[in-house]
């Protein structure tokens, strides 16, 4: 659309004829001839006296449309009117006349003559509008098809470039070597797996093989008769055991007829990089299946087998190209449930129906053919060494590129650095630039070598990086102990005011029991536990204005006693408060505390649980615990038996706090549980602890256990 010549066409002007005053607005209409193609222009003036200027003029020729704002002299794509149906008001409205009914717009929008009604109606040809008082309407539908059509053809040259550049893709990746990945699959993660079925019949036993497909009958229990020397014998078949075919020899483990519905498979999924273009990489996720196959018949005897086949079979499920300069790309293997044929497409399924790319062990061929590619010198080789487990190439490669750090950090042994930079974890990065250990992780250069000891353990790195932002120089057993600890750059700072740093670990071990480095879950919760409430301890006591260069204050002799006084003392006025109130809201968790006790308690050697005792226990284990079990969502629940709050305890410390649990009322279920600051301690034994708890729920049985002498 020629803008600059439109606008040097004179306005149409307004005729000076009398008009009703609920006429706000008056359309003029005509027919210019821009560039050798015929435009229709609208102009919209206000029913005002002297109105020289339009409001807005409205072009339109057969591919395009635009709208001119004299005022301004700006002009936009936006159409007459948002929606004909809903949005009530025009382009030339102020915001203050919107909300009109489609009356009212038919009284204040009028046009000057019946003349410019039809020059509409012949220029927007095949445009249908049922009522012609609403003239805007033909503009509308007419502006609403150009758009349409544009969009279309937009999308259509979108489709059209994204489908060469797939097409690009799909001619220049190599070929498949599926026979050699099936034989690798079958031989390293398959173990060339065969399955002998079997079926006993007295002193025989009928055998199918899947390996080489036959069935035979032998016997397996020796004979006393003549015949029985001559018969074919083979060893008892026992499920799981492993035997031998009596026909090909081949060697197979053991499978009862009745045990097997006819079909059962193994999948495993396989990452295959190869070169792509010049110095490019396509990394392709496959899954191989094998599947074995039982033939049945009905025989004399019943169910009988005739056949038995194994088949390995694979697909490719997803393509990821690298290439110099340029984005990922994943294409993706789909089928057309219409023409029931495969097809790649350069975008994903959606919703639940994605396709996932997941960890899966990569084809040694990969590392071959990554000579001479951008990835030449990524070290994925070494890292998959290193962590002996599946790895999503795909995501190493990603964060390579964006990190190259990432090669020499792989070299250096720090592989649990470079595992939370694949997951994308860049908050322990300090300078990504950077290109030494030290400056790169923010870690002073001394440390360098410990974390390499350490296998570059984020939980070592975190510390080592806390001792630099504060400024000290510790010892690599002071941070492998407070790496222990768990604690926080501000439990620490706190801590530290009053006492050196050592002192602060000598002391929660000497409070946990427990000594630092013993490799032992229970005895690192104990300590994490500790360390949580030492320092909560000491946080409350300098709330509360106490002097915590006292040793009497830093150094209690009971320090769950000491920190449980401390909870009391910080909050005592609306502790009280709050216990008066669920007392008096929740009086029925105390009436039913013995007739919970029966049902719920349980104790063995080292810790027993128990419900609730009353509303205001429950509220203080939330205190003392610093977790949520105190509100009234919890109460409320227990209350009515939707669930129940169980507490347990260590049976040497049957009234102090550790673990709160939220049993679901109706079956032996638990819901959740936690212990301090919403963490769970010695997770491990303890889910195992609760999880012999509900099977003795589960059985009803005494749910008292008294120690054995």
């Amino acid at each position: 659309m020629k803008k600059k010549a439109i606008e040097r066409i004179p306005y149409i002007g307004l005729k000076k004829n009398i008009r009703p005053k609920s006429v706000k607005y008056i359309g003029i209409t005509a027919i210019r001839i821009v560039g050798h193609e015929k435009h229709l222009f609208l102009e919209v003036y206000r029913n005002a006296k002297k109105q020289t200027e339009p409001v807005v003029r409205v072009v339109l020729n057969k591919k395009e449309f635009g709208t001119y704002i004299p005022e301004t002299g700006e002009w936009n794509r936006r159409q007459i009117m948002p929606d004909e149906y809903y949005d009530a008001y025009f382009i030339w409205n102020t915001p203050g006349e919107r909300g009109c009914t489609q009356k009212e717009l038919e009284k204040q929008n009028i046009l000057q003559s019946p003349e410019d009604l039809e020059r509409i109606k012949k220029f927007c040809k095949g445009v249908e509008v049922w009522d012609n008082h609403k003239w805007w309407k033909y503009i509308y539908r007419y502006e609403q098809n150009i758009s349409i059509t544009a969009r279309r053809k937009a999308e259509d040259r979108r489709y059209e470039r994204r489908q060469n550049a797939l097409n690009d893709r799909i001619s220049h990746t190599k070929e498949l070597p599926e026979k050699k990945i099936l034989e690798t699959a079958d031989s390293l993660y398959f173990h060339h797996a065969h399955y002998l079925y079997y079926k006993k019949r007295g002193c025989f036993a009928q055998i199918a093989c899947s390996k080489c497909g036959g069935v035979m009958t032998a016997r397996w229990k020796e004979g006393i008769s003549f015949e029985s020397q001559f018969q074919c014998s083979i060893e008892e078949p026992r499920e799981g055991q492993t035997g031998t075919c009596p026909l090909c020899g081949a060697h197979g483990e053991y499978k009862c007829q009745g045990k097997v519905k006819g079909y059962h498979s193994k999948s495993i999924h396989l990452f295959l990089g190869q070169k792509y273009k010049e110095c490019g990489m396509v990394l392709r996720y496959m899954e191989v299946t094998k599947a074995w196959r039982l033939g049945l018949i009905e025989g004399k005897n019943g169910t009988e087998m005739f056949n038995s086949s194994e088949e390995l079979s694979g697909v490719e499920i997803a393509r990821a190209y690298f290439e110099p300069g340029k984005k990922l790309q994943i294409d993706y293997h789909k089928h057309n449930w219409y023409d029931g044929k495969d097809f790649w497409d350069d975008c994903n399924l959606y919703g639940n129906a994605s396709i996932t790319i997941g960890e899966a062990p990569i084809l040694k061929e990969t590392y071959q053919e990554m000579e001479g590619t951008i990835f030449q010198y990524s070290a994925l080789k070494e890292y998959t060494a290193a962590v002996r487990e599946a790895v999503n190439p795909i995501s190493y490669f990603e964060r390579y590129q964006q990190t190259p750090q990432i090669e020499v950090l792989v070299k250096l042994g720090l592989i649990g650095v470079v595992k939370e930079l694949i997951r994308y974890r860049y908050g322990i990065v300090t300078d990504q630039d950077a290109r030494r250990p030290d400056k790169f992780l923010g870690i002073r250069k001394e440390s360098v070598k410990q974390l390499i000891a350490a296998e570059g353990d984020p939980g070592i790195l975190n510390t080592m990086q806390m001792e630099k932002r504060m400024q000290q120089v510790w010892t690599g057993e002071q941070i492998e102990h407070l790496t222990e600890t768990g604690l926080g750059q501000g439990q620490v700072e706190m801590a530290t005011r009053y006492m050196s740093l050592q002192k602060l670990l000598n002391r929660i071990e000497k409070y946990s029991g427990c000594e630092y480095g013993t490799k032992c879950s229970s005895a690192e919760q104990k300590i994490r536990s500790t360390a949580i409430t030492y320092t909560d301890y000491l946080s409350m006591r300098q709330s509360l204005g106490y002097d915590l260069s006292n040793t009497v204050y830093q150094n209690p002799r009971d320090l769950q006693a000491a920190h449980d006084e401390m909870v009391l003392e910080s909050h005592k006025e609306e502790i009280d408060k709050r216990l008066a109130e669920v007392a008096m809201r929740f009086p029925n968790i105390q009436v039913r505390y013995r007739e919970l006790r029966k049902k719920y308690f349980y104790e063995d050697d080292e810790y027993l649980i128990r419900p609730a005792r009353s509303a205001e226990e429950i509220t203080m284990e939330g205190r003392i615990l610093h977790h949520c079990v105190g509100r009234d969502t919890y109460l409320e629940r227990h209350d009515r038996g939707e669930s129940y709050i169980l507490m347990l305890r260590d049976k040497k410390q049957p009234e102090r706090p550790y673990i709160t649990v939220e049993i679901d009322g109706q079956k032996p279920h638990i819901k959740q549980w936690y212990g301090a600051h919403d963490r769970k301690p010695d997770k491990r034994n303890m889910q195992r602890w609760l999880n012999q708890y509900l099977q003795q729920l589960e059985n009803q049985t005494p749910l008292i256990r008294t120690r054995t002498a």
